[in-house]
């Protein structure tokens, strides 16, 4: 281990020992969350920073695009204190920040949630690419280029990021098993 809580991991880069463990995270918000605020079970993302707590809003017929605004603002404000509370206590149990957000339909809306900084080194060829989407109105500065490509990336490979993340949780649980050192 590291002097700085860190330990070397997963190939290319560095592992942090210090985030509390969060596979239970799913479960514990299954029992935490009230079984009126959502049709079925809220679905669970987290990372190194953040929990983000997306749940699918009771159906209504034929809602018009201003009525489905107005149900969002309204769960988003009833259910304000409920969801501090609640994130309060996550984000002690799991060390990380709690972000909400409601799925109607096709469409999602994240209440507050976190943008992190990452620092990045490229070279002129990339950082040229990026230049090129913010010079073509595409972007408004090289951060927001970045994540706009990373976010292209991510859709057009979401099948091979699922198989690698898959792996890797392979490769967690036979370190797991292994000797300790």
């Amino acid at each position: 281990m590291k002097p700085n809580g860190r330990s070397f991991g997963r190939p290319g880069g560095w592992q942090h020992t210090d985030i509390p463990d969060a596979t239970d995270v799913g479960e514990w918000f299954g029992g935490r969350l009230p079984e009126s605020w959502f049709d079925g079970e809220a679905s669970v993302e987290v990372d190194r920073e953040e929990i983000v707590v997306i749940g699918e809003l009771p159906t209504e017929q034929d809602s018009s695009p201003a009525a489905t605004e107005g149900r969002i603002a309204r769960f988003r404000e009833t259910t304000r204190g409920d969801r501090m509370q609640i994130a309060a206590e996550a984000e002690k149990r799991y060390g990380r920040k709690v972000a909400w957000g409601v799925r109607n339909d096709s469409e999602v809306v994240l209440f507050t949630h976190l943008a992190v900084p990452v620092m990045t080194r490229l070279r002129q060829p990339e950082r040229r690419v990026l230049d090129t989407l913010v010079d073509a109105g595409v972007a408004r500065s090289r951060a927001d280029a970045l994540a706009w490509a990373v976010k292209l990336v991510g859709e057009h490979t979401q099948e091979w990021l699922d198989e690698l993340r898959g792996a890797m949780e392979s490769v967690d649980e036979l370190r797991k098993k292994g000797p300790k050192i």
